[in-house]
Parts: structure tokens; sequence; C-alpha cells
């Protein structure tokens, strides 16, 4: 990558996570590109560069937190580790993701109730596609886990662990690795094959 598309790529990146930071703030309407200028410290024009509306760089942000969702939940995934060893590990970092990462648990949960979800359901992140979705089909195929719908499936697990992350963001309580153990303990009963 040469000198100019390091300063392009850091541009970009600097207006994805200006957007993001604003839109826990001020909602999608509230948002508007002025703002995400100002705060990302370019130009309109700039912004304009890279995506060629409001609604598309809300759609590439969707993927872009996406991809960083799923880079944080794959961190020590060892396919030689047993099923149930890596499903853990894999709800632990997706849980510490959305600790760490509030705006983006944010946003995630304000784009899935948006109209976007519903009017681009094919865009999303293939790498989310191509390790978590292939993680849990391999579940299903191997019978690790009750034979069940993936699209019902994947929310009853995000649903749990988000509760989980909101509840202690809103300092309710903080909770320790081991309670989280217990959450994600409560989901393996519930999906395992008996």
């Amino acid at each position: 990558m040469n000198v100019q598309s390091k300063d392009n790529y850091g541009k970009r990146v600097a207006v994805l996570n200006s957007t993001l930071a604003l839109l826990k703030e001020h909602g999608f309407h509230g948002t508007p590109i002025s703002l995400i200028a100002k705060h990302a410290g370019v130009a309109a024009g700039t912004i304009y560069h890279y995506f060629d509306s409001k609604e598309t760089l809300i759609l590439e942000l969707y993927v872009h937190v996406k991809d960083q969702l799923v880079k944080a939940i794959l961190v020590g995934d060892d396919p030689e580790k047993p099923f149930k060893d890596r499903f853990f590990n894999l709800l632990i970092n997706q849980f510490n993701f959305y600790i760490e990462n509030e705006s983006a648990l944010f946003f995630l949960e304000q784009y899935m109730s948006s109209p976007f979800a519903k009017n681009y359901p094919e865009k999303d992140s293939q790498l989310f596609i191509d390790k978590v979705v292939t993680f849990f089909h391999y579940g299903i195929e191997n019978e690790q886990f009750k034979n069940i719908d993936p699209r019902l499936l994947a929310p009853t697990i995000k649903g749990t662990l988000v509760a989980a992350a909101t509840f202690q963001l809103s300092e309710h309580i903080v909770f320790s690795k081991e309670d989280i153990i217990q959450v994600i303990n409560v989901i393996w009963d519930g999906i395992k094959r008996q």
C-alpha cells in the first residue's frame, strides 16, 4: 500500500469511526454528513469521495463493524480444540467486544431495527458469513446443536449476549468472567444436541 493509499484508508476509517460515534449520540436522522465531516476532520466532499450517499456510508459502516466483530470473536479460536470449547471462546469474545465497543453494540442493534436491515438484507460482512455462520452450520450439521433453523439459532444466542452486555453497560452490575460463562452454559444447554 503506497503512502497515498494509506492516507486514503485512514480518512475512510476516520469517517466510519466518526459516523459510529455520532450515530450513538444523535441517531440516524440526527447525524448529517456535515457533522460527520467535522467530527472526522475532513471536508464533506471527502466523504462523498468514499461514499456516494449517507445511505451508502451507513451500509458500509454496518459491514465494517461486523468485520471488526468477527475479528474479535475469532481471537484464540483453534479448530483443533473441542467444538464446545470453541463455542465458549467465541461467545466470551463476542460479549467482550460488546462491552469494549459500546458504540458498535448500539449501532448494530439500531441498524437491525431500522429499514436498512429490511431493505438491504444482502448487505452483510462476507467475513461473518465465511467464519461465524459457517461455524454454526457446522455445529448443526455435525450434531453439536439441535437441528434448528440457523435464523432462529443466531438471534437466540446474540439476544442473550446483547441483553447481558446492555445490562452491564447500563451500570446495573459488572459481570465477572464466571458470570458470563454461566450465561453461555445456559445458552449451550438450550441448544446442544442431547
